[in-house]
């Protein structure tokens, strides 16, 4: 299938004491996921560069030996509702949980979101690896095809929520005393084998229409998921050719599903590592694995394989493993690297610690921006979601050396051309589903 992009898309994700689990400690970084003033400051400096969205994840649970930026955090929404009023332009993408939250309660969020922004929200649908059932009253997590299961049901219920009125259901003719068209307000009345819910919902259609829909999954249920409903991508991919066959198959899919390929942009996670020479990048990268916590670091394997691994002998490929029923995809990844690739637990460890399983770049502006535009030209990528190691000099740093070359190359906007994030996304605003016979 030929590229048919003209430029690639680029998201920020923020995780304020960087991505690199001891970015915090590099010179000159500043940390904590609370830290607004940090926050505000990167999300400032990714609309100055043009970028397409900010990303923030989240997890439900936390323990002191998470990755720094994830012990403590804001809570997604609020923090986005903020950053709304000080941006213009960037997209503001969050993740909410299908497995431990309610649709009626996310479809108003998101769209709240989206109408404040003035069409800027995104949804990252997850369904939640970690258990999280004791912070929510469970009495058990739920395996990983149930969760996709429920999340089936959850997503198509809030986009039929979304859709409670049509787009000009406000007359507000003061002559008349006509304030809204009853006839354009629409009950959802969903009985679903999950999800009970009357409806409609108590906010008109946003300006997107819907906010866009952001998938992470990687594995068959997952990618089964976001051929069907997903608009962006984030997975992790560690060589071009696994990228590319992910890619590939994953827009076959989306075409089965009656979909344009287009319409679904896969964006793998990238850390690029610079500096003025190669050897510098490779110093910095030493630098910073030099002060992983190995302790550490094998408890941010095993959430990922999940089993305790601080048994098994460092200096050997990992033996081999049943997948878990959360974070499969993640798992898979990491065992195909040990096996295939003869990468030992230690240097699994690295892996983890730096880029939680996602592509490292390590070198000059230029020999990164090469690698991006060849996953971009070569169909492995739509773009990517950007994880600097540490920040604000990791994403500066790639601001001011990387964009100008991807620029030059005519790969990257020079400014933005739209308003909405679908508008710089490249993506059509989804039609009223009564109006194609959908509900």
């Amino acid at each position: 299938m030929s590229q048919t992009l003209q430029h690639m898309r680029l998201g920020l994700f923020i995780q304020a004491a960087g991505h690199h689990a001891s970015g915090w400690r590099y010179p000159g970084a500043q940390s904590g996921s609370e830290n607004f003033a940090l926050i505000k400051q990167l999300t400032l400096a990714a609309e100055q560069a043009c970028l397409d969205m900010v990303f923030f994840g989240d997890k439900l649970v936390t323990s002191p030996q998470e990755h720094p930026s994830m012990i403590v955090r804001f809570e997604p929404l609020t923090l986005l509702g903020s950053l709304a009023s000080i941006t213009d332009k960037i997209g503001l993408a969050a993740t909410a949980s299908t497995t431990y939250g309610e649709p009626y309660s996310v479809a108003r969020q998101f769209g709240t979101l989206d109408h404040i922004s003035a069409g800027r929200a995104a949804w990252n649908v997850v369904t939640t690896g970690y258990d999280s059932a004791a912070n929510f009253s469970r009495a058990t997590h739920p395996n990983h095809d149930l969760r996709y299961e429920v999340a089936e049901e959850f997503v198509d219920v809030v986009r039929g929520l979304w859709d409670s009125f049509d787009d000009e259901a406000y007359v507000r003719d003061a002559e008349s005393g006509v304030y809204l068209d009853a006839d354009k307000m629409h009950r959802l009345d969903h009985r679903g084998k999950h999800f009970s819910i009357d409806g409609p919902l108590n906010l008109t259609r946003s300006p997107q229409g819907h906010p866009v829909l952001i998938q992470a999954g990687s594995s068959g249920p997952g990618m089964s998921l976001a051929a069907r409903i997903a608009e962006v991508v984030f997975t992790a991919q560690q060589d071009i050719e696994t990228a590319r066959q992910f890619y590939g198959d994953l827009k076959r899919q989306v075409m089965a599903q009656g979909r344009k390929p287009e319409h679904c942009l896969v964006m793998p996670g990238i850390m690029p590592i610079l500096g003025a020479s190669a050897a510098e990048a490779q110093d910095n990268f030493e630098r910073l694995q030099q002060w992983t916590n190995i302790d550490n670091a094998l408890t941010l394997v095993g959430e990922r394989l999940g089993q305790d691994v601080s048994g098994f002998d460092l200096d050997q490929p990992l033996p081999d493993l049943p997948l878990p029923e959360n974070m499969k995809s993640r798992a898979r990844l990491l065992l195909d690297m040990s096996h295939r690739d003869g990468l030992t637990l230690r240097q699994i460890c690295n892996l983890v610690a730096g880029a939680r399983g996602h592509k490292i770049v390590v070198g000059t502006p230029a020999q990164v921006a090469d690698e991006m535009i060849a996953w971009f030209e070569g169909e492995a990528a739509d773009g990517f979601n950007l994880m600097p190691p540490h920040f604000p000099e990791g994403l500066d740093s790639f601001i001011s050396g990387v964009l100008p070359i991807l620029r030059q190359r005519g790969v990257f906007r020079h400014e933005y051309s739209g308003a909405t994030l679908r508008e710089h996304l490249g993506l059509p605003r989804p039609a009223h589903r009564r109006w194609n016979g959908q509900i």
